[in-house]
C-alpha cells in the first residue's frame, strides 16, 4: 500500500508580531532572521495519520512538497525532513523559483503531476489547511484533478480491504464515512498530537536524501502555473485600541466613575 502525504513549509505561526514583516512591493512575508520556517502543523497531523496506518499495515509513506527555498531548521537539517524523522519512508521535493507563491489551483496542479510521476498511489493525506493562508482549497482541487473521492476534516483514518474509513469532524460530534481507494483525505488536529521524532528516526532521516524534481521532470505547463486569483494587498493590520484606567477614592467610587464613563460613551 502506498500513501502520499502532501506537506508544506510555512512561516512559523509562533513568530512574534514584532518580528513579522511584509514586503509591500512583492506582497510577501519577509523571512524573520533567526526564526526558521516549519512544517505546517496540520500536515504533521496528516503525517501522523499515515504513520498509524503504516504501523498497522506496513504501508509505504512518501511525503510530497512543492515550493522553493526549502531551508534548514537552523541546525543544518532541512525543515521538510521532519516527517522522515517521524517515520516516513521517502521525501519528494518539487523545487523551482517558478513555484513560489502559487495559488491553490496551480499548487494542486503541480501536486497532481508529481503524484502521476511517483506512480500508483492508494491514499493521499493532506492537512485540513495551511497556517499561512488558511484557504483549505488545495486538497479539494487535487481530488478533482485525480478523479478521486475526497473526505475532509478527519479525526481518524483507517484502511481495510481497499476502503478508507474516516471519522469526519462535525460541530456536534463526528460522522463516519467510507471511501473506495484511491482517495484524498484532509486531516485535522483532532486526530491527536503527532509523534515526536526519536533519536533513531533522526539518525535514519539524516541518511535519507530527498528526491528533487524540477518542472521539466514533470512536464509542467507554464500556463497552468499562472494565478487565477489576484492578490490585491497584503499588510499587517494596525490597531488603534487604547485602554483607560478608571480610578476612584474607593472601589464603590471607581464603579460609579466607570458607569459615568460608559454612559458618556453611549455604552449603557
Amino acid at each position: 500500500m502506498k500513501i502520499i502525504v502532501c506537506a508544506k513549509q510555512v512561516v512559523d505561526p509562533e513568530t512574534p508580531v514584532s518580528a513579522f514583516k511584509i514586503d509591500p512591493q512583492l506582497r510577501r512575508v519577509t523571512p524573520s532572521p533567526g526564526i526558521p520556517p516549519v512544517v505546517n502543523g496540520f500536515d504533521e497531523n496528516a503525517t501522523e495519520a499515515a504513520l498509524r496506518i503504516k504501523d498497522s499495515t506496513g504501508a509505504h509513506v512518501t511525503v510530497l512538497s512543492v515550493g522553493h527555498g526549502f531551508t534548514d531548521d537552523g541546525g543544518g537539517v532541512p525543515v521538510m525532513k521532519k516527517p522522515l524523522s517521524m517515520g516516513a519512508d521517502e521525501l519528494v521535493l518539487v523545487e523551482d523559483p517558478a513555484l513560489v507563491n502559487l495559488d491553490s489551483f496551480a499548487t494542486a496542479y503541480v501536486l497532481a503531476q508529481a503524484i502521476a510521476r511517483i506512480g500508483e498511489v492508494d491514499l493521499i493525506l493532506c492537512g485540513r489547511q495551511a497556517s499561512d493562508w488558511d484557504n483549505a482549497q488545495v486538497p479539494l482541487i487535487l481530488a478533482e484533478m485525480l478523479n478521486a473521492a475526497c473526505v475532509t476534516v478527519a479525526q481518524s483514518v483507517t484502511v481495510t480491504d481497499g476502503v478508507a474509513t474516516v471519522e469526519r469532524i462535525l460541530p456536534t460530534g463526528y460522522e463516519e464515512m467510507e471511501a473506495d481507494l484511491p482517495a484524498v483525505v484532509t486531516v485535522s488536529n483532532e486526530l491527536g498530537e503527532p509523534r515526536y521524532p526519536t533519536l533513531r528516526g533522526i539518525m535514519a532521516a539524516g541518511k535519507k536524501k530527498p528526491v528533487y524534481l524540477a518542472p521539466a521532470d514533470l512536464g509542467l505547463d507554464a500556463e497552468q502555473l499562472k494565478p487565477r486569483l489576484k492578490l490585491q494587498d497584503l499588510f499587517v493590520p494596525e490597531s488603534d485600541r487604547r485602554c483607560d484606567f478608571i480610578e476612584g477614592e474607593s472601589e464603590a467610587d471607581s464603579g460609579r466613575l466607570l458607569a459615568l464613563k460608559l454612559r458618556e460613551d453611549g455604552l449603557i
